[in-house]
């Protein structure tokens, strides 16, 4: 019975996981590890068919300075997006709003630096919301 109960309430905790992240309306787009330095990045979206209205950055694997940010969209327009900001490994970007309302992305660039951090690498990664 005690296993039964268990395997129940495991099941509730990761439903209600799912809906929270689906209500949340963040939705993963794409991610990409960068090198050991200051440097230059490009993330290309791929084929995402979604449109997003703000963007947020998530670093894991070691913290990051993120100097500035470029955001490409389908009809040719260009967001300069200046963050200026320490991102802490586990840690993420203020919420950036595009311009013009839902936007449909092509690509992403961003300037950054690792140097002087411990592992020299991070994972960034971007999240939309509709």
């Amino acid at each position: 019975m005690k296993k039964i109960t268990g395997l129940f309430i495991l099941i509730g905790m990761i439903s209600s996981s799912i809906v929270v992240q689906a209500q949340s309306g963040w939705r993963f787009i794409a991610d990409k590890r960068v090198a050991f330095g200051v440097d230059h990045d490009v993330i290309v979206t791929g084929n995402t068919n979604d449109d997003f209205r703000k963007l947020k950055l998530k670093v894991t694997d070691g913290p990051l300075k993120m100097y500035d940010m470029k955001v490409y969209f389908d009809n040719g327009s260009v967001q300069d997006v200046s963050i200026r900001f320490h991102i802490p490994e586990g840690g993420e970007s203020r919420v950036i709003d595009l311009d013009g309302g839902l936007r449909h992305i092509r690509r992403i660039e961003f300037w950054y630096e690792t140097k002087r951090f411990r592992k020299g690498r991070a994972r960034v990664a971007v999240w939309g919301f509709k």
